[in-house]
């Protein structure tokens, strides 16, 4: 498994590379006109979901505002974002990431946005930001496959079964981004309260990681765990909401574990120096109104970050519906204030434990 989780490391690093080598170059002129014709680049995770968002988000956007299109790319990296501003050839418009990054970096890599404009009678607290607009709340649900522990009554139902090799063995399956748990869930697994999970011991997270390590798959995007649990690869996995309902759209069955859930507010930020900026803010701030997000939750059983929004779920969707009947457990929301000063540190430890 230290080869599998080394090799994924390596794909994730040659990506890296490759995007970099496509950023150079001199860069247009910036542009403060919300309403000139242009052409954003958008960075997201890629597969369904970012598909969901060209055609949620970006299609009904240019059917109304012709004078945008746009063109995707992924994954969201904040290394690439920050080589591109650092070399002042920024080539992204809007990229999804954790409102924590977009905190902690607001002004140097981000843009400040003015987002006086947005009607937030109805939003979730902490939504809007100085450098970000959340589009969405992720749920990261452990889940497993049903044909891997048929019988329910020997299926794994906590968190801590997650990390009882023992009692529960397979291949287990964890995102290595921080917005999906891998730091929350070890330390609940350990002991910690729900409640007292804030400020994350980081080093006590990754020891209980440890335990694990061995049966692991560290995926570094969401659409490579994705396949992973589509093709049998892993047997129980942390994935989000929003990955797990095109799973069982396209066949796969597997059980939610409803004991205690970590949600994350998903975003949008615009690099420093965007060329297209203006026309960037005036695209992220439509995203919160109720119609979008009633589609993009209807589309990925993701939940609204704006009260007024009324989604028609799936069958599917209401399966991982975190704040819906089904969810019988607790929830523990991504601290937002903790990662806007944490982020950076705890992914280079994160980091160093991978590689290590």
């Amino acid at each position: 498994m230290r080869s599998t989780k080394r090799a994924l490391t390596a794909v994730s690093a040659t990506a890296i590379v490759a995007l970099l080598a496509g950023c150079g170059g001199g860069g247009d002129a910036a542009s403060d006109d919300p309403n000139a014709k242009a052409t954003l680049t958008f960075v997201a995770y890629g597969g369904a979901g970012q598909q969901a968002m060209i055609d949620v988000y970006q299609k009904p956007y240019t059917a109304a505002h012709p004078n945008i299109t746009f063109t995707n790319t992924s994954p969201p990296d904040i290394s690439q974002v920050k080589a591109q501003v650092l070399s002042k050839s920024v080539k992204w418009d809007v990229i999804s990431l954790a409102p924590g990054v977009a905190t902690q970096h607001c002004g140097e890599l981000f843009e400040e946005l003015d987002l006086s404009n947005v009607d937030k009678s109805n939003l979730v607290e902490g939504t809007l930001g100085k450098c970000y607009v959340g589009n969405w709340i992720n749920a990261s649900p452990i889940a497993y496959r049903t044909d891997a522990f048929p019988d329910p009554a020997k299926a794994p139902k906590t968190v801590k079964d997650f990390f009882d090799l023992q009692k529960f063995p397979g291949k287990r399956g964890v995102l290595t981004n921080l917005q999906n748990g891998i730091l929350e869930y070890p330390l609940l697994a350990d002991g910690v309260a729900p409640g007292s999970i804030y400020p994350l011991d980081v080093d006590r997270a990754l020891k209980k990681l440890d335990t694990i390590r061995a049966q692991t798959t560290f995926a570094p995007t969401v659409g490579a765990l994705q396949q992973a649990a589509a093709a049998g690869q892993v047997d129980m996995f942390i994935l989000p909401d929003s990955r797990l309902v095109p799973l069982m759209n396209d066949g796969t069955k597997l059980t939610v574990v409803w004991d205690v859930t970590v949600t994350a507010l998903n975003g949008f930020a615009v690099p420093k120096g965007s060329p297209n900026r203006a026309a960037a803010k005036k695209f992220v701030e439509s995203l919160v109104t109720p119609t979008a997000m009633a589609g993009i939750s209807e589309a990925l059983g993701v939940a609204p970050v704006n009260k007024a929004s009324k989604p028609n779920l799936s069958e599917n969707a209401k399966k991982v519906e975190v704040f819906g009947p089904v969810n019988t457990g607790q929830t523990v929301a991504q601290d937002v204030g903790w990662y806007a000063k944490n982020f950076d540190s705890a992914t280079t430890k994160l980091n160093n434990w991978l590689v290590g």
